[in-house]
């Protein structure tokens, strides 16, 4: 599983912060890009537990309500996760996702870009895009906004997901 996260200590945060909070930002994002979903969606709990306060506050242009404390927020990111990691493990939908970082001047926020595609075995494709905007208490994230969605194609339908367990499914990719 995880190990470290290439997690910064908190001992050097006094130094350069806004260097130490960008070092944390792209830890969390490259732990969130590399971890693999058709294999598990615990890993992604593992990073949401390592980095994430226990009183964050989450807000979307979306929610009318902020979500708040790390029980709440784990409960529904679980709740997301889970149908995706069968989808890709068993029904053969290709997850990617990808982030770029968006430079920014206040020294406790960090902001990125983020978009997500899913490829169906039909070839179909969906790709979701948002930016996230991060506020850091230390090292742990205390707040998240999420705006600015995007969709292209999709959504994807039952037609796009192989579950027939008689033989594996034939992957076209979307060119």
């Amino acid at each position: 599983m995880i190990e470290n996260f290439g997690l910064v200590s908190t001992d050097r945060l006094a130094g350069d912060r806004y260097t130490s909070l960008q070092r944390l930002e792209n830890a969390l994002n490259q732990a969130i890009a590399q971890a693999e979903i058709s294999e598990s969606y615990e890993e992604y709990l593992e990073i949401f537990d390592a980095f994430y306060a226990d009183d964050i506050a989450v807000t979307s242009d979306t929610l009318q309500e902020p979500i708040r404390g790390k029980t709440r927020v784990r409960a529904l990111l679980a709740n997301f996760l889970a149908p995706l990691h069968i989808m890709a493990e068993i029904g053969g939908l290709l997850v990617s996702i990808r982030q770029a970082a968006i430079p920014g001047d206040v020294v406790a926020e960090t902001h990125s870009a983020w978009t997500l595609e899913l490829i169906g075995v039909s070839g179909n494709t969906c790709k979701v895009s948002w930016r996230v905007l991060r506020k850091w208490h230390g090292s742990l994230v205390s707040y998240e906004h999420h705006y600015d969605y995007g969709q292209r194609g999709g959504p994807l339908t039952s037609k796009d997901l192989y579950f027939d367990a008689a033989s594996p499914p034939a992957r076209k990719r979307a060119s």
